[in-house]
């Protein structure tokens, strides 16, 4: 196995560029989406932006399942253990049918219960339904394309899977527009258009994935492997994904009593957070990439039993991504009253959206911490700490939070909560770090994996 230099600066710029690509691609056609809601009704875009943290919350399953994946495949590649790897990346196929199959089965027939326990608005409960039963056959093929996008990064081929997403969200925007809005005579589907565009491409998705998996890593999926369940490798996966998950959806859980607080507040509220969320995801992308590429670096690292460079890289990592992302939003903060004409016409709501926007300039700070150090403790083999100090922040500030402080300030509260939850959180990843209590575990995982 080729053995990466990790102090060498081009490596994490060579993963980190290509996944940011991708999450600039991917957001830009749910903000393409988005836009095309917003011209039908505010009722459209509110019903948009809800399913769209639904689907969120969904992907929380294969994020599990591609984060124990990608930590294992990069910590096997470190130490040289291609048997591994191989048996690995294959066996999450079969994990991802049934996890998938279980994600569109909510999708499809939970809609009331969902509405309900987000105190969604009467007004968008009708389109809303309709549009998570359309978007529900997707949901399979997402799981395939994370997962599968996750082992060829941990390949290093983050350039490959980067085209790969240019041409799965490129030709879903090209098929979405025409699908939504209609050609000549014909009105289009609206919502319903955009899932449809959303299915043929994640087809197209998961049909070049397996081109690349057969010539790059020469892997070719038998029939038995999108079934079946190889415990003796999914094991290790979900030892370190379920944590991982387990944060992750108790994070969104505390994010959706946040959204039921929005809701009460009413449509306009409800539509001026989805413009607001949509924009401050551009702001995030260069922290979440870095991030990502921290993780599968570090991961690799520990395989090969090299502490110092990852604590190196990591504190480089957040250096550049708290200068990046403070960049960020300080343009999309002052740019906000130009960029929200393109959804909204109504001063009140640029207004409101602006200065959720100034508000975030705090949090999007703190929250590199999160962005970054969390997954760098996954893959150095801490798997419980990010767990267990987050659950209560998550819980009390995030989401109890949100709902007091938008009972008494309205939205700017909410995103006060957003921001406080972020800084204790990122504030504490950030001490483990430096304090090198992850450490320990890293030299554990190491010799473990020299075992195999």
């Amino acid at each position: 196995m080729a053995d990466i230099r990790p102090s060498n600066r081009t490596h994490l710029t060579s993963i980190a560029a290509p996944i940011f690509g991708e999450f600039v691609l991917g957001i830009t056609v749910a903000m393409a989406g988005l836009w095309l809601a917003s011209h039908e009704s505010d009722i459209a875009a509110a019903s948009f932006g809800l399913t769209q943290q639904v689907v969120d919350t969904m992907f929380v399953l294969f994020r599990a399942m591609a984060i124990g994946a990608g930590i294992v495949v990069t910590q096997s590649l470190g130490s040289g253990n291609s048997t591994v790897v191989n048996k690995t990346s294959l066996s999450i196929l079969g994990a991802c049918t049934w996890v998938g199959l279980i994600a569109a089965a909510w999708m499809a027939f939970g809609g009331n219960i969902t509405l309900d326990v987000l105190n969604a608005p009467e007004e968008v409960h009708a389109m809303v339904r309709m549009y998570m039963i359309f978007l529900a056959p997707s949901l399979v093929l997402d799981a395939y394309n994370m997962c599968m996008a996750s082992i060829l990064r941990a390949h290093l081929q983050a350039r490959k899977s980067f085209w790969v997403m240019v041409v799965m969200h490129m030709l879903h925007l090209v098929l979405a527009i025409p699908l939504m809005r209609g050609v000549g005579t014909w009105n289009g589907l609206g919502l319903e258009g955009y899932a449809i565009a959303l299915l043929l491409s994640r087809m197209v998705g998961l049909g070049l994935h397996l081109m690349l998996w057969r010539r790059g890593m020469k892997l070719v999926p038998r029939p038995r492997d999108w079934w079946a369940l190889d415990w003796t490798y999914l094991t290790p996966v979900l030892r370190i994904g379920i944590p991982g998950a387990a944060n992750e959806l108790v994070y969104r859980i505390a994010f959706m009593v946040s959204l039921a607080a929005t809701a009460r507040l009413g449509v306009v509220a409800l539509a001026t957070s989805s413009y607001t969320l949509q924009i401050q995801k551009y702001v995030l992308l260069v922290g979440l990439s870095i991030g990502w590429a921290c993780e599968i670096m570090v991961g690799r690292m520990i395989g090969a039993g090299k502490l110092r460079e990852a604590d190196a890289l990591v504190r480089k990592g957040v250096r550049n991504g708290m200068l990046a992302s403070g960049a960020m939003i300080l343009a999309a903060a002052i740019g906000a009253p130009w960029v929200m004409t393109v959804f909204t016409r109504d001063p009140a709501v640029i207004a409101a959206a602006t200065t959720l926007l100034w508000i975030s300039v705090a949090y999007e700070l703190v929250r590199v911490f999160n962005l970054v150090v969390t997954g760098s403790l996954r893959a150095a083999g801490d798997v419980h700490f990010p767990v267990k100090a987050s659950l209560a922040s998550e819980i009390l500030l995030l989401g109890v939070g949100s709902y007091i402080l938008g009972r008494i300030f309205g939205l700017p509260g909410i995103w006060l909560a957003y921001a406080i939850d972020e800084a204790v959180r990122g504030l504490i990843m950030w001490w483990r770090w430096r304090s090198l209590g992850w450490t320990p575990v890293a030299r554990k995982t190491f010799k473990s994996l020299k075992q195999r």
